[in-house]
């Protein structure tokens, strides 16, 4: 089954990527490009969705429908 988080994602000063999730408590993901922090959040939220299901059930996130909206990142 494939669930939709919402994740926010900036740039720091150091010039990485930093992403956190107001829907997957915990979830901080760090990288050199957009791309390669979007991959290493998807395992981090894997893994937390994993532990939250043993503990908690399963989790409270909406299931991807037919079709939804995701936004395209395009680097110059």
């Amino acid at each position: 089954m494939e669930m939709i988080a919402n994740l926010h994602i900036e740039r720091l000063p150091e010039g990485v990527y930093l992403a956190t999730s107001d829907d997957i408590p915990g979830l901080v993901a760090q990288g050199r490009t957009v791309a390669e922090t979007l991959e290493i959040a998807r395992d981090v939220a894997r893994k937390l969705l994993e532990a939250q299901s043993q503990t908690q059930g399963t989790p409270r996130l909406p299931t991807v429908g037919s079709a939804f909206d995701l936004p395209l990142v395009i680097g110059r």
